[in-house]
């Protein structure tokens, strides 16, 4: 590939290429991402050389795992460039003080209730709409979701000014929406810096490790508040009840009869036998059956992280990116993206 043939790779005009590769005149900002973007690697990396820790687990790592990583290795990329493009992610953490001496539960239950405060701060609520977009616009991660083989559930990734859950599609919303959770609350409580892998996050090895538990807790806390349960438990609960509280809150049997013996508010008999139930099962009881269609249905769909897709397009639109990045990013031809937002520019955007 010569000088032209690479300067038509990457979106740059030869001569302006040629000029900035002798030293004549500097490489823009816009520059070196379109150049970035073109070859697959980060602007870090093109100024630096070195490559971040999450890169070099995704190329060390095997299987679906590495599937994974390699897309949150993409995703954490560009969102680096859009920081140094003046677009940095709207991370935004709570804390939780817990008691001295506290179990990892007991601090989970706490960043759970700083959690949810926070999204009622907002006027949000944990029950309605998308927990992705959620999470996304209350909390500032950005939530990805691939499609990959069975074996793998989802992971929590951090790198420089980076924050990303990504999950695996499934046939299972309820196991989707509490890994969705779980990764959050490993985010929020600041495990594994770098990347937390989560292949099986109800797995026996889960049970014994600080952080799955403490990550495990936040996730039920924050999906099954106790306010809630509380209210829904105080005039008896009738299985078809149960069933219409699975159904409300988007969790899966099991999870909701553990929660529901962990508080106490019902004892193991009960809780062995709501757990037998299935979440097809649930929503037939609460004749929900085409709600819980269509939420499996969008749980096997693949998602773009929403916070990053939104500040690629920004960047283009303000003049300090070229539209390649955003067209490979949602995975369109960038001559053809560009014929059709031409229309829109050409009449202001009203198009």
């Amino acid at each position: 590939m010569d000088l032209h043939d690479f300067a038509e790779h990457v979106d740059l005009d030869a001569t302006k290429l040629s000029e900035a590769l002798s030293g004549t005149s500097p490489f823009s900002v816009v520059d070196l991402a379109c150049i970035a973007d073109a070859c697959a690697v980060s602007m870090d990396w093109l100024l630096t050389g070195a490559e971040p820790p999450l890169v070099v687990a995704a190329r060390t790592t095997t299987g679906q795992a590495a599937e994974a990583l390699e897309a949150a290795r993409e995703y954490t990329s560009r969102r680096t460039d859009l920081d140094t493009l003046g677009y940095p992610q709207p991370w935004r953490p709570v804390t939780a003080a817990a008691r001295a001496g506290s179990s990892y539960a007991a601090q989970g239950e706490a960043l759970a209730q700083a959690a949810l405060k926070e999204v009622e701060r907002q006027g949000r609520s944990i029950t309605a709409g998308s927990l992705a977009e959620l999470i996304e616009e209350t909390f500032g991660a950005d939530v990805a979701v691939v499609r990959l083989d069975d074996g793998f559930d989802g992971l929590a990734a951090t790198a420089e000014g980076t924050k990303l859950i990504l999950l695996a599609t499934t046939a299972n919303p309820a196991r989707q929406r509490f890994t969705l959770a779980h990764e959050l609350g490993h985010l929020l409580a600041g495990d594994n810096q770098d990347v937390h892998l989560d292949q099986d996050i109800f797995g026996p090895a889960q049970k014994r490790d600080p952080g799955e538990q403490r990550a495990n807790a936040f996730a039920s806390a924050l999906l099954m508040p106790e306010e809630i349960l509380r209210a829904a438990i105080a005039p008896g609960l009738t299985r078809e009840g149960y069933a219409a509280l699975v159904c409300d809150l988007m969790v899966s049997p099991a999870a909701l009869a553990f929660r529901l013996l962990h508080m106490r508010l019902i004892d193991a008999g009960t809780s062995d036998h709501f757990k037998r139930m299935t979440a097809s099962e649930a929503a037939q009881l609460a004749g929900r059956t085409e709600e819980f269609d269509q939420r499996a249905a969008l749980s096997q769909a693949p998602r773009l992280p929403g916070l990053l897709v939104r500040d690629t397009r920004a960047a283009y639109e303000a003049g300090k990116s070229t539209l390649r990045p955003y067209a490979t990013l949602i995975g369109v031809d960038v001559d053809e993206l560009r014929n059709e937002l031409k229309p829109e520019q050409d009449n202001g955007g009203d198009a």
